[in-house]
């Protein structure tokens, strides 16, 4: 394949579902839908927790930083996704796919440092109660939220930036649905050796450690909790952290199986409908998620909008 020249192409061509016009189509209504109610779920639970006094807690806190999270993600592909997937014209330009890349990056690297502090919130109200107060006290709860998202961008930064001084073959054709590492590096003309290692550091400290503090934590949850005699206790607690863990699990699972895969393997519809399914569909799923069986938020959205609750 050709290389381009020092200067940086006009854009990329997304080929996405390029070959399958009728299951764009589909894709598209679909997508549309998912967005509508992603956009409607997560604004629901940043109002909700911020005007409902009741809900100002740590929990809610750092909630209402996930559903802001999943809002300004899905909002930075979802977009250009339906723009290519509703006709002929499958074409980003080459800033419009490196802010793309960053945006995506940063926020993705957001969340799993994000989820890591959920849980540690989860693991001081189960495990520590008597000192919950204590410990997650206000200007901790900001510098938490800070961390999560310095560190993101942080990583974010240094990964773009080494994504696109790589020299890109002639065709500029990404077999994806957004500009996302994997396939990006496919079509560089050199050896990207070095790129794959500093990738992998980056999916261990920003993948595998914080996956590894989350299950930590709800170890020593689980055991607390099976040491409590009441069922009804147990109960509660249990599902006080039911909700973040089945995020969790949905989030990690597709990421790993995203990026955690031999270079050979990252082709085919296969890992489309997978960046399809962590883009779009997890964040509409988060809000159901967090509030579906969570009387507490229900009370708070029901006096929100004016209803009368007992």
């Amino acid at each position: 394949m050709k290389r381009t020249n020092a200067s940086a192409p006009a854009g990329f061509i997304l080929l996405g579902f390029s070959d399958q016009p009728h299951l764009e189509m589909v894709l598209f209504l679909v997508v549309s839908v998912i967005y509508i109610l992603t956009l409607m779920g997560n604004t629901a639970i940043i109002l909700v927790s911020y005007f409902s006094p009741k809900l100002h807690t740590p929990m809610y806190f750092f909630l209402s930083n996930l559903s802001f999270l999943d809002l300004c993600f899905t909002t930075s592909i979802v977009p250009q996704m339906l723009w290519n997937l509703k006709g002929p014209d499958k074409t980003i330009s080459y800033t419009g796919c490196m802010i793309q890349l960053y945006v995506a990056l940063g926020l993705g690297s957001t969340e799993c440092v994000l989820l890591t502090v959920m849980a540690y919130d989860r693991f001081n109200a189960i495990c520590r109660p008597l000192h919950y107060g204590v410990i997650m006290h206000p200007k901790l709860l900001q510098q938490l939220a800070a961390l999560a998202w310095i560190s993101g961008f942080a990583e974010s930064t240094v990964q773009t930036i080494l994504i696109f001084r790589l020299p890109l073959c002639s065709h500029h054709m990404v077999d994806d649905l957004m500009c996302q590492e994997p396939a990006l590096i496919k079509i560089a003309c050199v050896n990207t050796t070095f790129l794959e290692n500093e990738l992998s550091i980056a999916l261990v400290l920003y993948v595998v450690l914080p996956l590894g503090l989350i299950l930590v934590s709800y170890g020593c949850i689980a055991r607390t909790v099976l040491r409590i005699k009441s069922a009804e206790g147990r109960r509660k607690a249990f599902g006080t952290c039911g909700s973040h863990l089945i995020v969790v699990v949905l989030f990690f699972g597709t990421i790993i199986s995203v990026y955690i895969q031999p270079k050979s393997k990252y082709t085919g519809n296969y890992s489309k409908f997978l960046t399809l399914f962590y883009t779009v569909v997890t964040p509409s799923l988060n809000p159901l998620i967090y509030t579906l069986r969570n009387k507490e938020f229900k009370w708070a959205l029901s006096r929100l909008v004016g209803r009368d609750s007992s």
